[in-house]
This record gives structure tokens, C-alpha cells and sequence, in this order.
């Protein structure tokens, strides 16, 4: 019979640490949401994958792309997506290549939306985050953002750098 091992406990620090990383991981999507709709009428997911879609060759993915690069499931990213063909900033067919996969596609009033909402968006992620931070403060920020995905997804080849 094996006799449980102890936890491993945080100690004074790192549950300090803990504890404000996980009030900012909830606070901050908050605030960035409430900016894009306030100043954009779009939720941060929408924004998410309007954005994802503009930086890419053609503007045109695979559902399960955006899905990814997201980090959205793909029934919310379907439900986002229909919202955003409504509204004609995306459209959705089937991939030419393999039909199996449907191709998201940025439309020109989706790169209009996407170009207006951008700058507010900016702001608010520089207030927000940048600000309060030194340039050495930045850089280590980003490294143990890289760092916490590797350790997320050590080698299943998801992507542990992403712009939003």
C-alpha cells in the first residue's frame, strides 16, 4: 500500500505570488472586455479572433486555427463566429482542400472593425499592463508568460507566443 505523499505546499511568497497572479487572470480579461465594449460594441473574444484573422496571409484560417490561437473551444468559437457573419465581419466556408474543415474568413468590413477597435484596445493593454511596469519588468513578464505555456504545453506543438 502506498502511503500518500505530502503535498508540496507554497510557501509565504509564493502564495502571495499565486494569489496575485490568479486576481490578474481574472481582473484583466475583465477590464479589456469592458474597454472593447464600451469602446468597440465587441466582447475581447470577438476582438481575439478578428485580430487573429487579420494578421494572417489572405486573413483566411481553419476554424480549428482560430480555435487554437485563441484559446477558445470550438463550439464558443462557432457561436463568436456566427455573431460575427451576422454582423458581416466574418464569413465561413468549407475548406477547398480538405472538406472535412471549415476555412473562417475575415471579410473587408471585419479588417474595418478590427482596425477601429485596435488602437483603444492597445491603450487599454498598455495602461493596464505596460505602464505599471519597467522595460527589464516587460521582458520578464514575457519569458515567464513563455515559460508557464511550455510548461502548459510542453511538446504537443500548441503556440506559447501570441499577439493580441
Amino acid at each position: 500500500m502506498d502511503v500518500p505523499q505530502e503535498p508540496r505546499w507554497l510557501d509565504a511568497e509564493e502564495a502571495r505570488t499565486w494569489i496575485a497572479l490568479a486576481r490578474t487572470l481574472n481582473r484583466l480579461p475583465a477590464e479589456l472586455d469592458a474597454q472593447l465594449r464600451r469602446d468597440a460594441g465587441i466582447s475581447h473574444f470577438e476582438y481575439q479572433v478578428l485580430a487573429v484573422l487579420s494578421r494572417v496571409p489572405d486573413h483566411i484560417l481553419r476554424m480549428s486555427e482560430v480555435a487554437t490561437l485563441t484559446e477558445g473551444s470550438l463550439p464558443r468559437l462557432s457561436q463568436v463566429v456566427a455573431r460575427l457573419e451576422r454582423r458581416g465581419w466574418v464569413s465561413r466556408t468549407p475548406d477547398p482542400e480538405d472538406g472535412r474543415y471549415t476555412l473562417a474568413i475575415l471579410t473587408d468590413e471585419g479588417r474595418t472593425k478590427v482596425a477601429e477597435a485596435a488602437p483603444g484596445h492597445v491603450e487599454e493593454v498598455r495602461r493596464l499592463v505596460f505602464d505599471p511596469l519597467t522595460r527589464a519588468q516587460s521582458k520578464q513578464l514575457g519569458e515567464i508568460g513563455r515559460r508557464i505555456m511550455r510548461a502548459i504545453y510542453p511538446d504537443d506543438g500548441s503556440p506559447v507566443d501570441g499577439a493580441d
